[in-house]
């Protein structure tokens, strides 16, 4: 490799040379790495849980607005619903005229 003539980079490239040599700043910086990405996986599902929670409790104001009060196993299948139920349900909120027709298979 062609010698490196600016001081700044030199000593830049000695320090990156003396840290990849310490097996403890490898295993530490290794850590650090795992933790931010467990931290974005953790994250990520957490949103996930939120959407499907909000998308949940839009489904129930809009199903209580048009059809009064929600029997106890309406609500239940709101919660535990997945994404594409939720939205194949609240497009048909629009168009049909009773709790059965909303949630038929």
């Amino acid at each position: 490799m062609q010698e490196i003539e600016r001081p700044a980079i030199r000593k830049a490239r000695q320090q990156l040379q003396a840290l990849s040599d310490d097996e403890q700043a490898r295993y530490l910086a290794f850590v650090r790495e795992r933790a931010l990405l467990n931290e974005t996986i953790v994250m990520g599902a957490t949103e996930a849980k939120g959407k499907r929670e909000g998308r949940s409790d839009i489904l129930r104001q809009l199903l209580q607005l048009k059809f009064g009060a929600l029997p106890v196993a309406i609500e239940q299948r709101l919660v535990t619903a997945s994404e594409t139920e939720q939205v194949r349900w609240a497009e048909r909120i629009l168009s049909v005229d009773s709790l059965e027709q909303v949630f038929a298979e």
